[in-house]
């Protein structure tokens, strides 16, 4: 009797399917029978599961902190119990490196929902898909409230200093964070970005994108 398993594919190259859910069907292959793989974060993007929360516009930067503060940040999202929230991507661009002791920051807390700054609806990366489950705040220098840092609730995923103005070498202007390990985060929780100097907050434009899953279909 033979050990063999012999594995085949569904050739399907030139024109996309759609199967319904719950439906079996073959694994798809290209016309060389190479099995064809999409990768995590696009799946997500593809199923609406990717969101982006941003602060800024074209013509009108946001201005952080003076300095780094304590249960202040510039942007945030509130996770709710039953949700798990991974972010994927920071982008940060100063526009205007003004101060010195330049510190920026992305955090989460296993704490209660955020508290003050404007409101920002995250916008579906899957243009118009459906509405992100994750309230999202936006506020100038510090002007988001979060729960107090502590060493056993507070996870710091990424870190920026610089004491120097861009004047006095202040050379690196835009951030960008992609985890290689994303954080996973399930609710009740909130993720947060700090951005502060010393003396004069910096301007900038930001974004982070996540992916948002309902728990009960991981763990």
């Amino acid at each position: 009797m033979s050990d063999r398993v012999d594995l085949m594919g569904l050739v399907n190259q030139d024109v996309p399917r759609a199967e319904s859910e719950g439906v079996l069907t073959g694994l798809k292959a290209n016309k060389r029978g190479e099995t064809c793989i999409i990768d995590f974060y696009t799946q997500c993007a593809l199923e609406g599961r990717a969101f982006q929360v941003r602060a800024g516009t074209i013509t009108t930067p946001i201005v952080g902190d003076v300095v780094l503060t304590d249960t202040k940040c510039e942007m945030a999202s509130d996770i709710k119990s039953g949700i798990t929230f991974m972010p994927v991507f920071l982008n940060i661009a100063v526009r205007l490196g003004a101060g010195t002791l330049h510190e920026y920051a992305a955090k989460s807390v296993a704490a209660a929902v955020t508290t003050a700054g404007t409101a920002f609806v995250p916008l579906p990366l899957y243009m118009g898909g459906v509405a992100s489950m994750c309230p999202a705040s936006t506020g100038t220098a510090g002007g988001v409230v979060v729960a107090a840092e502590l060493a056993t609730t507070t996870r710091r995923h990424w870190s920026y200093s610089n004491p120097l103005a861009v004047a006095a070498g202040h050379g690196v202007t835009v951030h960008d964070w992609q985890p290689r390990m994303p954080p996973v985060l399930a609710g009740v929780a909130s993720f947060y970005v700090q951005i502060a100097a010393t003396g004069t907050g910096p301007s900038y434009y930001a974004s982070y994108d996540y992916i948002e899953l309902p728990t009960n279909a991981i763990s």
